[in-house]
Formats: structure tokens, C-alpha cells, sequence
């Protein structure tokens, strides 16, 4: 089992890419793209690295995929006795972008009941697993699937959004009470992709909206959403019942660790001087001007906040352990080897500041499809990660030696380490914009 109190270095943690979105009735299956789930000597590979723990899949539609009644416990079974062998402890995730099988849907009430009934039945099978993740980046999957109009169910509007994201939150809730009931030591990973919005003086509006938006999923799991909170009102005009919100109160089921998911489209800029981003398709609202929303680091002039600073907000707000669970760049070699590099140092300084920051995973160790298009097109794009799976079979890369290095010796040392990443680089600026 990972030792979750602070050491000297963070401990590395490893994770696979195993969103399991739907878009209309078509599945896509990241497990498959990347062929992990027809090649079981994988997990050899990662303990070859000294991985000793791994964010890892037991998916509630591979294994139930028609019915509760009629699970198919053959691959998990078979994945989670090799870890054990292995020594590497899972964070099981039974949810990761997904909507859930055909039988429910993230907006359905269908949704939080037949996931702990699931978690509880994962509980039972493999009472010895300590770690869960119910549901990946509950608000993220919440605003791609019921704002934005990406995933199933497609919606388009804040009373879809807010919806999902409190099934979401009540199916962790009550999969997190069944777990405990089969094992009162489990303990709640719970991930969210967590940014930051800069903006131009005529969005101050919207973005304080955004900032405070972007922690609802550690707000609502603390039992922190009461009447006092800025977006109460928000959640109640867009149908959520306040009795919905007072069981979290009543109730709370604040995390064991926070896990923050960081990449460099994270931070975002709005801006309504729209001349400076040709073929950026402006943002209409009926309470605010015509804008564009392009990522932070990219105009001239934002001082964004890294993962560094985001690492300390979160901290001083929740003084709650912190992992980051995901660090992935889908750049050049030399690229990642400096994102991997910069992340594991972030961590460093800020545990010698008093922060808990337990883990810097690497993620994904066999890369990601299609991410770039936000998962809407299948066979696009393909981003290499500690291995790249193009040839048909794992190939380390050169990330593969720099873990190994960080999880041995806690320090990692290479020519290419010494210049800065495109993200700190002029180039990076695609835009003139003179209103900053």
C-alpha cells in the first residue's frame, strides 16, 4: 500500500488514459485505442518503471455493460490480481468521462443509485482495494457533456450542467458510503481539472463566476455550499433542489485527497476585444459582452498561475492532502521531459512550504487519443506519454528513464532541462493583444 504520509520527495504515481465517452449512441474506448485492454504484459512494464501505485480502470460499463444483474468480472479480475502481484496499489476509477451504460446517463436519477450499487459490488469483489475515484473530474465531464454539448447527453444550458454535476457528486457520495460499508478504510481520490480564469475589465463579471464555478466539486463533496456561497442562488434559479444541497451539508464527504489534474489549456483568458483572435468563434451571453475565451498563457501580458500557484489556492482553501493526478503535455519529447520536470519541482517547493502535495503522477503511460479534438473524433491524433503505442506493442520513451530516475533517486538530470518549455517562451503568443 502507497505511503500517503509526507516524505522527503512526493511519491510517483502512474496512471492510464481510459475515458470511456460516449457522443450520441457511439462509444470510444481509450483502453482499446491504445490496445491495453488485450495486452495484460503492460503492467510488467509500469513495475519495471518502480511504479508503486496506478490511477487505474474497472470501468461500470466494461463490466456491466447490459445489465447489474450480469457483470463480467474477467478482465478486472485478471488486471487487479496482476497489480496485487506486482505490488502496486490501484486507484480504481469506475467512472472516467463516461455517461454510464446505455441502461442510465449522467442526467438520468437512474444514474447515482446504479453506481454505488456498482461500487458496492466492485467493494465486495476486491474488499483489499483501499483507493477509489467514482467519477473522474466530476465538474469537468459535467460542463463537456451538459454546457458545452460535446458528450452525451449533449445539453446545451446550466440547468443540464448543474444537473449532472449533482448526480455526479450524490453517486460518489452514496458509492463512497457503500464502499465503506464493505470497507470502512477506503478512501475517496477524488480528481477535478482545476484552472483559472484571467479576463479583460468588461468579464470581471463572468470570470468571478468561472473562479468560483471551478471548485464546486470540493465545495459540494465538504458540505462547504450553504447559503452563504456565492453560487447558491446559481444552483437553486437552475433546478437544483435546496434539500439536494443540504444533504451534502448534513452529510459532507470531503475528500481523503484532492486530486488536481493540471495542463497547460487549463487557465483561460476571456476577452471581448475580439479583433486580436481571428477565427476564435466568439462566446454570446445576455448579461455580458461578446467574447473570446483562448488559453491564458498564450496572450501577452496574463501572469498565469502554473500549477504551482493553483496547488497553493487549493491548499489554502480546503488544508486538505493534495496528488497531482494528472501531468501531461502532448508536445515533443524534449518538451515533456521539461513539463514532467517542472511539475515534479512545483511539488518539491511547495511540500518544503508546508504543503501536502503526496504525488505527482505521470499520466498517461501509454499516451492519449483524440484529446486535442476533445474526444469528438475518432483516429484523429494521437500524443505519445512514458510509452507510445503506434508500433502495436509499449515502446519506452523518453520519459521512461526520467521516471524511473525521480522514483529511484528523487532527482533526474539532462541538457534539455536547462532551457525553458514553449509555455515560457515567446512563441507561445499567437496573439497582439494590446488591451492587457
Amino acid at each position: 500500500m502507497p505511503d500517503l504520509r509526507p516524505s522527503t520527495n512526493p511519491e510517483i504515481w502512474g496512471g492510464v488514459e481510459c475515458t470511456c465517452r460516449r457522443v450520441g449512441d457511439a462509444y470510444s474506448d481509450q483502453l482499446t485505442r491504445s490496445g491495453h485492454r488485450h495486452r495484460p504484459e503492460d503492467l510488467d512494464q509500469f513495475a519495471a518503471l518502480g511504479l508503486r501505485t496506478l490511477r487505474y480502470p474497472v470501468l461500470w460499463e466494461h463490466v456491466a455493460p447490459n445489465s447489474l444483474d450480469e457483470p463480467d468480472w474477467q478482465w478486472p479480475d485478471e488486471r487487479l490480481a496482476r497489480l496485487q502481484a506486482l505490488q502496486i496499489e490501484p486507484i480504481v476509477g469506475l467512472v472516467h468521462h463516461g455517461s454510464g451504460p446505455r441502461y442510465t446517463a449522467l442526467h438520468e436519477p437512474t444514474f447515482a443509485p446504479g453506481l454505488a450499487r456498482y461500487a458496492r459490488m466492485v467493494a465486495e469483489r476486491y474488499p483489499w482495494v483501499r483507493y477509489y475515484t467514482p467519477v473522474n473530474e466530476p465538474l469537468t465531464t459535467a460542463r463537456f457533456s451538459g454546457l458545452y454539448g460535446l458528450w452525451y447527453p449533449h445539453g446545451r444550458d446550466d440547468a443540464t450542467f448543474v444537473r449532472i454535476l449533482l448526480n455526479e457528486l450524490h453517486a460518489t457520495r452514496l458509492a463512497m458510503l457503500a464502499i465503506r460499508e464493505v470497507n470502512p478504510a477506503a478512501q475517496l481520490v477524488q480528481t477535478e481539472d482545476l484552472g483559472y480564469a484571467h479576463c479583460s475589465p468588461a468579464l470581471a463579471q463572468q470570470a468571478e463566476f468561472e473562479n468560483h464555478r471551478r471548485w464546486l466539486t470540493f465545495d459540494l463533496l465538504g458540505g462547504h455550499v450553504t447559503a452563504a456561497h456565492p453560487l447558491w442562488g446559481y444552483l437553486l434559479r437552475h433546478g437544483i433542489a435546496e434539500a439536494e444541497l443540504q444533504a451534502f451539508i448534513d452529510q459532507p464527504l470531503p475528500p481523503d485527497v484532492l486530486g488536481i489534474n493540471h495542463y497547460v489549456t487549463g487557465e483561460r483568458y476571456l476577452d471581448d476585444v475580439l479583433a486580436g483572435y481571428p477565427g476564435q468563434p466568439p462566446i454570446s451571453g445576455l448579461h455580458h459582452p461578446a467574447y473570446v475565451d483562448v488559453e491564458a498563457l498564450r496572450v501577452r501580458g496574463v501572469a498565469v498561475r502554473g500549477l504551482e500557484g493553483l496547488l497553493r489556492d487549493t491548499w489554502q482553501r480546503y488544508h486538505r492532502p493534495l496528488a497531482i493526478t494528472e501531468s501531461h503535455l502532448g508536445c515533443t519529447r524534449e518538451e515533456q521531459l521539461r513539463w514532467l520536470h517542472q511539475s515534479w519541482h512545483a511539488a518539491n517547493r511547495l511540500r518544503t512550504q508546508g504543503v501536502q502535495v503526496r504525488a505527482l503522477t505521470v499520466w498517461s503511460l501509454l499516451g492519449a487519443f483524440d484529446w486535442d479534438n476533445l474526444l469528438t473524433q475518432d483516429g484523429a491524433s494521437y500524443e505519445p506519454g512514458v510509452f507510445d503505442v503506434r508500433g502495436g506493442l509499449p515502446r519506452p520513451t523518453a520519459l521512461a528513464r526520467m521516471v524511473q530516475a525521480l522514483i529511484q533517486e528523487g532527482h533526474y538530470a539532462h541538457p534539455v532541462l536547462q532551457g525553458l518549455g514553449w509555455w515560457q517562451r515567446d512563441v507561445r503568443f499567437y496573439w497582439p493583444v494590446e488591451s492587457v
